[in-house]
C-alpha cells in the first residue's frame, strides 16, 4: 500500500530545495521513492539535492532549468536533465582545474582569437552568425573577461545556438553556482527552448 501522497510530497520537496533545505528535500523525494520508485522528478531531484549537499555547483541553477522545462513538458525535461547529469559526471573536476590554473598558462595551451578582436570583425561585418561558423571552424575564441562571456552567451542566444550556450552555461555555473547574470541567462535559454519545442 503507498503511504505517500506522491504530488503534495514531490510539491513539498521543491519548495525545500527553493529555499536550499536540501537535506529536507532529500528526505521529501527519497519518500516518494520509496513507495513510487520509478518516478524521474522524484529520482532527479534527489540526485540535485545530493549535489547540492555535497557543495557541487550548479544544482541550483540546473534545478531552476529544470522547473521551467517541467512546466512545459515534465516527459521531456526528465530527459534533458538526465543527459545532462550523465554529461556532468567527471567534467565538474575537470573544469575546476582549468580554471584554477592562472590566465597565462590557459592561454598557453589554446591557440585561437580574443573575444574583443572576434566583436570587432563582427562588428565591422554585422553579421554574428557567418563570421562565428567561419572561425569556429578554423580556431577558437578566448574569452577572459565575465562580461565578454555574458555578451557571447547572450549572441548564441539570439542566434539560435541553444546547445552551445547551454553547454556554456553549464560549465560556468559549476564554478560559479550563484552568479545572478548567468542564471537569468540559464532561465532565458529554457524559456526559449520551452517556445521552440
Amino acid at each position: 500500500m503507498k503511504t505517500v501522497n506522491k504530488y503534495k510530497t514531490l510539491a513539498l520537496a521543491n519548495e525545500s530545495f527553493s529555499k536550499s533545505e536540501y537535506e529536507q528535500a532529500l528526505r521529501s523525494y527519497a519518500m516518494v521513492l520509496k513507495d513510487y520508485p520509478n518516478s524521474k522528478e522524484a529520482y532527479n531531484g534527489a540526485i540535485l539535492a545530493e549535489m547540492a549537499m555535497s557543495g557541487e555547483g550548479g544544482a541550483e541553477a540546473l534545478f531552476d532549468y529544470y522547473a521551467v522545462l517541467r512546466e512545459d513538458d515534465s516527459e521531456q525535461a526528465d530527459v534533458i536533465l538526465s543527459e545532462i547529469l550523465e554529461t556532468m559526471d567527471g567534467t565538474l573536476d575537470q573544469l575546476g582545474e582549468i580554471i584554477s590554473q592562472p590566465l597565462g598558462e590557459r592561454l598557453e595551451f589554446e591557440d585561437g582569437i580574443l573575444y574583443s578582436e572576434f566583436k570587432e570583425i563582427v562588428d565591422e561585418d554585422g553579421d554574428f552568425r557567418r563570421i562565428f561558423e567561419n572561425i569556429m571552424f578554423s580556431t577558437r575564441v578566448i574569452i577572459t573577461e565575465k562580461d565578454d562571456f555574458v555578451d557571447f552567451l547572450d549572441k548564441l542566444m539570439s542566434n539560435n545556438y541553444h546547445e552551445m550556450a547551454l553547454s556554456y552555461l553549464e560549465g560556468a555555473l559549476a564554478v560559479h553556482p550563484n552568479d545572478e547574470k548567468l542564471r537569468k541567462l540559464l532561465r532565458r535559454l529554457a524559456k526559449g527552448k520551452t517556445v521552440e519545442n
